[in-house]
């Protein structure tokens, strides 16, 4: 079981990295997406989507500028998720399980980067040539290829050992320890929130957030009736500034 979940895991990982698909990628490379495969394979559906849609929280904010990826949120995500429903960790701890790989993933897209500027150069040399099928191969097939084994190999090996590991690494911790890491995975999902709201929050618009978090933690209303209100204030919102931009003209 271990062995097929590694491999699923390191091949998820390639999948939600490599431009395969190109916009799909954003999709199958989200903690939400790995939560939903892994909790399936572990009979563990709800668990699986609670702890990806937390690790997803914590990343939803980030921007890659310019390119540059400040953090990995594939990596965190397939490592942690398949390593907290084998045991059993809570939310919290499989958040902090996650941070720390999400920084190591910055380190393999380097070395990924670092790889593509060898192709490239050989792409210049086939251009010379006019050789299309040779700079086809240097854009898609062997970064392609090379990108697996960078993707695959780390993921395999840490998901084929990691439960072990860290099922030994809990047991051996003090509680303090533990419960630190508890707490930072309870504020990092918020902090990550807060990101996103800095980053496309208008001060005319904040009161409807509000409304809308107001509405769901004290009415009680479920997940649907709160994206139907949500469309219809946009519905709103997005009217009105037409109307104002034809009294305007």
């Amino acid at each position: 079981m271990n062995l097929l979940v590694s491999i699923l895991c390191g091949f998820l990982y390639f999948l939600g990295t490599s431009r395969i698909g190109y916009g799909l990628s954003t999709a199958t490379g989200s903690p939400l997406f790995y939560g939903l495969i892994l909790g399936l394979v572990y009979g563990k559906l709800t668990e699986g989507l609670i702890i990806g849609a937390t690790i997803q929280l914590i990343y939803i904010g980030i921007i890659n500028t310019g390119g540059n990826m400040p953090a990995d949120q594939s990596l965190a995500g397939i490592i942690a998720i398949p390593i907290a429903l084998q045991t059993d960790l809570s939310t919290e701890l499989a958040v902090g399980l996650a941070v720390p790989f999400g920084v190591l993933g910055v380190f393999l897209d380097q070395i990924r980067r670092i790889s593509n500027s060898y192709w490239i150069s050989q792409a210049e040399k086939h251009a010379e040539n006019l050789n299309q099928r040779g700079i086809f191969n240097c854009a898609i097939t062997y970064p392609t290829i090379l990108l697996f084994f960078i993707t695959f190999i780390p993921v395999f090996i840490i998901t084929l050992v990691g439960a072990d590991t860290v099922t030994f690494i809990m047991d051996a911790m003090p509680q303090g320890i533990i419960d630190g890491f508890s707490v930072a995975g309870g504020i990092l999902p918020a902090l990550g929130f807060a990101i996103i709201l800095l980053i496309i929050g208008k001060r005319e618009l904040m009161p409807y957030f509000f409304i809308g978090f107001f509405a769901v933690a004290y009415l009680g209303i479920n997940t649907m009736a709160a994206a139907v209100f949500g469309t219809c204030v946009a519905a709103i919102v997005l009217f009105n500034s037409i109307n104002q931009k034809k009294e305007l003209s």
